[in-house]
């Protein structure tokens, strides 16, 4: 396999490449190109990501190229992992909301349509050159956020693509530490959107590896178990109350709490620095190590970057697409009626059957009306903000914005709308 990582000179790649280092039984990797813009940067990742796989004796070669169609030529799979604008693009979403009083994220609310502003039209263009150079059935799993808004570009343009997310291999993991059992016994009730998930059930099965099913043969519902003995550790994982998780009878993911306590979150962040400030240092000194020749091993430092379980999430993803598994993995994919309640060209993020051929959401249990609710409302503003993103215009931007259920004031949204051009019309030629 010829696997393109565009985005590679990330310091958080070094995470997927030990996994790829330690899976590589389970996804054989003969080539693993980096393709990035910053060749500094790029030059220390990828050495380290050499050092990596030499250390681990996988037998694969790192290539580190500043050439998108040198890339992803002839790639079997291409992994999109951008942040367009860096860090400090990164910092204005997370600051410039404040002023009227929202949350500053950079995947949800204002924040979050500014990210996808700037990413769709990047995201897009890396994709015609894959559609154009790679081989003709080359899957393009996105890791970029808001992951639902730059898949569901993708897969608009007729584009093979998956989106993928670690929260849920990151519940699995928590879970199955809590219950005592290995984690590939435990498969969840996972339904929503990116970013904006619930867990419904946790179904443990008896051996590791028994089909997906309702509950019967051999498998029970550990949820309630969970919520009884494990109550407070939960709560203080998601950082809500517990009374929010025995009120819904479920568990939220930790970007509930956007919506769940968002005047809390804003006085937290109003308080300190934003975490990407925080992340450039830990960067700063993660460059630092991989400049070291000697070092060949992950960072225990790079925890700090977030996104655990990545790796083990994108080979699972990676190998199942192409060996056609068929197993059961949590995946960013088109509706298709799997949830009634949204049109069926929406993303959503559920359990997916994985294959060659593609992936297939499991069937999905009604679902209640205020999480039925709360997904309608962010859809519709995924809706909008992707129609914002791809044809541009201050109107398309202001009802995009206004269409959020963190902002849903007329007054505030326009002047979010401003803030948001006035900082990223660099990004955004429509808006000089």
């Amino acid at each position: 396999m010829k696997l393109a990582v565009v985005g590679g000179g990330s310091t958080y790649t070094p995470e997927l490449v030990d996994g790829f280092a330690r899976l590589s039984a389970t996804l054989a990797i003969e080539e693993l190109w980096l393709v990035d813009t910053n060749a500094d940067r790029l030059a220390l990742v990828a050495g380290m990501s050499q050092r990596m796989f030499e250390a681990a004796g996988h037998p694969g070669r790192v290539i580190a190229t500043t050439d998108l169609v040198a890339g992803v030529s002839d790639a079997d799979a291409v992994l999109i992992q951008l942040r367009v604008g860096g860090q400090s693009a990164r910092h204005g979403d997370e600051t410039f909301p404040h002023g009227e009083c929202c949350i500053g994220q950079e995947t949800t609310g204002p924040g979050g349509f500014a990210k996808a502003l700037r990413t769709v039209p990047v995201v897009l263009g890396i994709a015609d050159a894959v559609r154009t150079h790679a081989k003709p059935n080359a899957w393009i799993i996105d890791f970029t956020n808001p992951v639902g808004i730059v898949t569901r570009a993708l897969l608009n343009e007729g584009h093979r693509a998956v989106g993928l997310c670690n929260v849920a291999i990151g519940f699995q993991r928590r879970f199955a530490a809590l219950l005592g059992v290995d984690h590939r016994r435990v498969s969840l009730g996972h339904v929503g959107l990116n970013h904006l998930t619930w867990e419904r059930e946790v179904w443990v099965d008896d051996v590791v590896g028994s089909p997906v099913g309702s509950g019967g043969g051999g498998r029970r519902n550990a949820l309630p178990e969970l919520l009884g003995r494990h109550l407070g550790e939960l709560a203080e994982e998601i950082e809500l109350p517990a009374s929010v998780i025995s009120l819904l009878g479920n568990v939220p993911s930790y970007y509930l709490r956007y919506y769940y306590a968002h005047d809390e979150v804003l006085r937290e962040q109003l308080a300190g620095p934003s975490r990407a400030e925080a992340v450039q240092e830990v960067e700063k000194a993660l460059l630092e190590i991989y400049a070291d020749v000697s070092m060949n091993t992950k960072p225990e430092i790079l925890a700090l970057r977030g996104g655990a379980f990545y790796s083990e999430a994108a080979v699972d993803l990676l190998a199942s697409l192409a060996s056609n598994r068929g197993d059961t993995q949590v995946v960013n994919l088109r509706n298709g009626g799997a949830l009634p309640f949204l049109p069926d060209d929406h993303v959503i993020e559920v359990p997916a059957v994985v294959g060659a051929n593609g992936v297939t959401a499991l069937p999905i249990a009604p679902v209640a009306d205020d999480i039925r609710g709360l997904i309608s409302a962010v859809a519709g503003y995924e809706r909008l903000a992707l129609d914002a993103a791809i044809h541009g215009g201050r109107d398309r931007t202001l009802r995009a914005m206004l269409a959020h259920p963190l902002v849903g004031q007329f007054d505030k949204a326009e002047k979010l709308t401003d803030l948001l051009l006035a900082g990223n019309s660099q990004y955004l030629p429509w808006a000089r």
